[in-house]
């Protein structure tokens, strides 16, 4: 009997499980994939929104300017990349809706600091590669980015440290109350019990409430489509460049990321499957042309990879964080689409006091808040590195040679906990592979090495767990 489980890996069930950890008992994480990080979390934005955008009074608004402010700490504790860059929502006319004036008020109602609006001339000063067409902005100057697949990593590593457990690959098909406890069965055969169940399946989060409870939701994907360009693009903005937000969401943006790469996108669009992550090319027109918009000097010969990623976007346009008025004892993360990312931090607080409360948990006096990355060395000096190599040589075998990434590094990224699985593993833990050549290099290697260490077949090697192997047979077969 398990006094807490989380269902559910991606940013909210992790930073659940890391909160969760500053308390003694006997805590769970289920996640239905081989690997933290595999839903909307690695397949988003990056940003860190300071909180003009959301609605005053709202669940959005309240969590995402705690959650906001809770990111400095967070990143320093744990060693995830975290920049605040700030950011701008440009308008290409004289607005004569008053939209910006209404963020202004937005984020004076939600106690967002920091924000001004902004001529063009004066946008151009500090972004130069922005549009002449444009004639004013708000600048949010603590809006920030972060890597949302290492903050997910970093999470998870720490929770894990610090005494809650992980089982992968528990996709749940079926949850009975009884009485004072839930009983959840895995489509593997695997039941367990709990106390408490929190409910953080993000875009299945509907499914798990309405297993349950009669006050059933609804959530519909919504489906974003980005391009990343390479970095030697990095020039074309430090800050995050939105458009006039729409119904559908806060717009095309270009962005840099932590790592210097630029973003354009996304998209959004409903669409009815759940796992819709597949690019197309109308979406990805529609995101470069309106990402012109804002940079017309953008290159498309800078492009290196497209993807996609759903959000969960729930009817009431709002998050769900509650203890479920007609189940005692579940606890439902619904419809936390963005800001979901930059409020992770507080909606993690605040679901762990409600449900330490229920459950009268003590105090884990032993809880160590710091949790180191792997190193990199492609942000070594040359002394520092030749120091890494005399202690384990591998530290001087370069498997990529775009991000520079070394053996060692991919080697710590198999065997630290929740160890890399798959190559897509092996990418969001050390970036070996999310270069300009995309794996077209180090896909071998890098197989090589988890043959090696994880002692299976090449057979059996994934690109992102499932079915998606790399290779069927050997030629002799």
């Amino acid at each position: 009997m398990y006094d807490i489980i989380i269902i559910g890996a991606g940013i909210i069930g992790t930073a659940i499980a890391r909160e969760l950890s500053k308390y003694k008992g006997n805590f769970l994480v289920l996640e239905k994939n081989n690997d933290v990080s595999c839903g909307t979390t690695k397949a988003n934005s990056g940003i860190v929104h300071a909180g003009f955008d959301a609605k005053e009074g709202s669940r959005k608004a309240y969590f995402n300017v705690l959650g906001a402010k809770m990111y400095p700490s967070l990143a320093k504790e744990l060693n995830f990349p975290y920049k605040k860059n700030g950011a701008f929502v440009l308008a290409f006319d004289e607005d004569k809706d008053g939209v910006l004036d209404n963020l202004m008020k937005r984020a004076k109602a939600n106690g967002v600091e920091g924000c001004s609006i902004l001529t063009g001339d004066e946008i151009r000063k500090i972004e130069p590669n922005v549009s002449m067409e444009v004639t004013k902005g708000l600048y949010a100057k603590n809006s920030g980015i972060v890597s949302p697949y290492e903050m997910c990593i970093a999470l998870a590593e720490n929770a894990y440290t610090n005494g809650v457990n992980f089982e992968f690959e528990k996709e749940i098909i079926n949850i009975k109350k009884n009485n004072d406890y839930f009983i959840i069965e895995s489509k593997d055969g695997s039941v367990y019990e709990t106390k408490v169940l929190i409910n953080a399946a993000g875009l299945h989060s509907d499914e798990i409430n309405n297993m349950l409870s009669n006050n059933k939701y609804h959530i519909t994907p919504r489906k974003g489509e980005y391009m990343l360009l390479d970095k030697e693009f990095s020039f074309y903005t430090k800050t995050t460049i939105f458009q006039l937000p729409t119904k559908m969401g806060k717009g095309i943006l270009v962005a840099p990321t932590c790592h210097s790469n630029i973003l354009v996108g996304p998209t959004s669009k409903d669409v009815l499957d759940k796992d819709e992550t597949w690019t197309t090319y109308e979406g990805l027109d529609e995101a470069w042309k309106k990402g012109l918009l804002s940079v017309p000097s953008l290159n498309k010969g800078g492009i290196i990879t497209q993807f996609s990623g759903n959000r969960a976007h729930l009817d009431l346009d709002d998050f769900v964080v509650e203890f479920s008025k007609d189940v005692k004892g579940l606890f439902n993360l619904i419809g936390i689409e963005s800001p979901g990312l930059a409020s992770s931090p507080a909606i993690a607080k605040y679901t762990v006091d409600e449900v330490s409360k229920y459950l009268s948990l003590k105090p884990n006096e032993s809880f160590n808040p710091y949790r180191k990355a792997i190193t990199k060395i492609a942000n070594l000096s040359n002394e520092e590195l030749n120091e890494l190599i005399k202690e384990n040589p591998l530290y001087g075998h370069v498997i990529c040679r775009c991000e520079v990434v070394s053996e060692a590094e991919i080697v710590e990224a198999i065997h630290r906990f929740p160890g890399a699985r798959d190559l897509d593993g092996i990418k969001r833990r050390t970036r070996a592979g999310m270069g300009r050549c995309q794996m077209g290099f180090c896909t071998p290697r890098i197989m090589e090495i988890l043959k090696r260490e994880l002692k299976i077949e090449f057979k059996d090697i994934t690109k992102n767990g499932n079915n998606s192997k790399l290779i069927v047979s050997s030629i002799k077969e």
